[in-house]
C-alpha cells in the first residue's frame, strides 16, 4: 500500500487528517496488516506536525504578555525596547490580527527606507509574509509596493526619505518601524497623522529602539499613547546565547547598552552637572577592596504620595583613593521604615558610619536610627550652603575621574543626577543629596579636601 502526501513548506502539510481513527487491526491479515500499521504511524506523525504548525502560527500561544495588543481607547501603541526584544514580530502579528478582524483594510507600512520595509517588515524572518499561514498570507506585488490579503485588505509601502508620498493616500491603520532612526521623523509622523482618516478607530503601532529625539518625547507625552517598554533579555529564549554573552560583555553598563539593550531613552541636558556618557565612562562592574564604607541619608519630613523620597546611598573609598557609589536604596516611607532600611544596610555591607542630614528632622533622625541599633556609628551633618554649592565640588570630582558607579542598579540616582540643572530643577534631588553627603564624608578621611563643604 502506498501513501502520498504533499509538503507545502517547512511547516505546512496539506492532508485530510479527519480520516484518522482507531483501526481494528484484527480484521486484517498480513501483509495488509503491516501496511495499515505503517499508514497509521505516518498519519499520527502528520497529526503532530499539523499541531506544531498551528502552534507556530498561533500568536496567542507564542506572544509574551507585553507583546499583546493593549486594551482600551488609544491611538498609538509605542513599543520602545532593546534589540532582539521581538518588536518586528509584534508589529507584524498585530497587523495580521487587525487584518483578520476585518476592522482595518487600508494600512501604511513605514520604515526609514523602502528597503527597510521590504527586507524587515514584509519579507524578513519576523515579517508579515513569514508569520502568516498560507490561507492568510498576503500577496506582495513589489512593483506596486503593495500587499494584498485574501480578504481584500491592502498595505502600502512608504519611507521616511520620501515622506511626501503620504500626501493624498488615506488609511485606517499604520505600522511604523524604527522611528528613532528615521531621516525625517517629525515630518513623516506629521504626514501620517493627516493620512489616518478612515474608519472609526484609526490606530498606529510604532516599534523602535528609543533615542532622545523630539518626536519620541512628544509621543510619550500624548494621552492617547500606550507605551510598552522592554529589553533584549525579555526574549532571551529565542536569541543566540553567544549573542547575549557578546552584547552583555561589550555593552552592558554603557550608555549605548542602556539604549540598545534596555530600550531606555538616554538624555543629556544642557546645564546638568552630570551626563550619562560621563557616568558610563567611569562605571565599573564591581568595587575593589574598600578602606571605608558609609551609608548616607537625606531624610524626608513627610511620607505621603507626594512627599520627597528619603535618599539613602551606600558608598565606599578604596585604597586607591577612588570613591565607589555602590547602592541607591532610597525610599518614600515613614521614618521608621527608612531608618530600618538604613540600619540593615549598614550591617549588611559592614559600613563604618551612618551619615545623615539633620536640617529637617533634627535629633529625631538620630533617635530613629538608634532605635534599631544603639551601637551604630552615627554622624549628624547640617547643610549650611545651597544645594548647588554643595553639589559642584562633588561634580568636579566626577570630572576628574575620581568617582565610579558600581554596576547598573543605580538608574534612578543617575537619572536624577543627569536631570538636575542648578537653578532650574525645582524638585528636591534627595538621592543626589545623599550621594553628596556620602562622598563628602569619605573624602574627609583622605588628604583630598574641599573647602566648599561646611558640616
Amino acid at each position: 500500500m502506498a501513501l502520498s502526501y504533499v509538503m507545502h513548506s517547512q511547516w505546512e502539510v496539506a492532508v485530510d487528517l479527519s480520516t484518522i481513527k482507531r483501526i481494528d487491526y484484527s480484521k486484517y491479515q498480513r501483509p495488509a496488516l503491516e501496511d495499515l500499521k505503517k499508514l497509521h504511524g505516518v498519519l499520527k506523525k502528520l497529526s503532530l506536525l499539523k499541531e506544531r504548525q498551528e502552534a507556530i502560527f498561533n500568536w496567542d500561544l507564542q506572544a509574551r504578555p507585553e507583546q499583546r495588543e493593549p486594551e482600551g481607547n488609544w491611538r498609538t501603541w509605542l513599543i520602545m525596547a532593546g534589540r532582539g526584544f521581538g518588536k518586528t514580530r509584534t508589529g507584524a502579528e498585530t497587523i495580521r490580527q487587525w487584518v483578520n478582524s476585518g476592522r482595518y483594510k487600508n494600512i501604511a507600512l513605514i520604515g526609514n527606507t523602502v528597503e527597510d520595509v521590504i527586507n524587515v517588515m514584509i519579507e524578513g524572518p519576523s515579517g508579515i509574509l513569514n508569520i502568516s499561514p498560507t490561507k492568510e498570507r498576503p500577496k506582495f506585488i513589489s512593483s506596486k509596493r503593495l500587499l494584498i490579503w485574501p480578504n481584500g485588505a491592502k498595505a502600502y509601502v512608504f519611507s521616511s526619505h520620501a515622506y511626501d508620498k503620504l500626501r493624498g493616500p488615506q488609511f485606517d491603520a499604520a505600522w511604523v518601524d524604527e522611528l528613532a532612526k528615521f531621516k525625517y521623523p517629525d515630518a513623516t509622523m506629521e504626514q501620517l497623522n493627516f493620512a489616518l482618516r478612515l474608519g472609526n478607530e484609526p490606530r498606529i503601532i510604532i516599534t523602535t529602539t528609543p533615542k532622545p529625539i523630539q518626536i519620541i518625547k512628544d509621543l510619550v507625552a500624548e494621552t492617547t499613547t500606550i507605551i510598552t517598554r522592554g529589553n533584549t533579555y525579555d526574549n532571551a529564549k529565542n536569541l543566540s546565547p553567544a549573542f547575549l554573552d557578546y552584547i552583555k560583555g561589550k555593552y552592558e553598563n554603557t550608555r549605548i547598552g542602556m539604549q540598545e539593550i534596555h530600550g531606555e531613552i538616554v538624555n543629556d541636558l544642557d546645564g546638568a552637572l552630570w551626563t550619562h556618557g560621563q557616568l558610563d565612562k567611569l562605571r565599573v562592574e564591581r568595587a575593589p577592596e574598600l578602606a571605608r564604607i558609609v551609608v548616607a541619608i537625606d531624610p524626608a519630613t513627610t511620607s505621603n504620595d507626594t512627599s520627597d523620597e528619603t535618599g539613602i546611598v551606600i558608598a565606599g573609598i578604596g585604597f586607591d583613593r577612588r570613591i565607589y557609589i555602590m547602592e541607591d536604596i532610597s525610599i518614600r516611607a515613614p521614618p521608621s521604615e527608612w531608618a530600618k532600611r538604613a540600619v540593615n544596610s549598614y550591617k549588611r555591607v559592614k559600613a563604618d558610619r551612618v551619615v545623615a542630614e539633620i536640617n529637617k528632622g533634627g535629633d529625631l533622625v538620630e533617635r530613629m536610627v538608634r532605635s534599631y541599633d544603639e551601637t551604630v556609628s552615627f554622624k549628624a551633618v547640617r547643610a549650611t550652603r545651597s544645594k548647588v554649592t554643595r553639589a559642584e565640588p562633588v561634580a568636579a570630582l566626577y570630572e576628574q575621574g575620581k568617582i565610579s558607579h558600581v554596576g547598573r542598579d543605580l538608574k534612578e540616582l543617575e537619572h536624577q543626577m543627569c536631570s538636575y540643572i542648578p537653578g532650574v530643577t525645582s524638585k528636591s534631588p534627595d538621592r543626589i543629596d545623599a550621594m553628596v553627603w556620602a562622598v563628602t564624608e569619605l573624602m574627609s578621611h583622605t588628604q583630598v579636601t574641599t573647602t566648599a563643604w561646611v558640616v
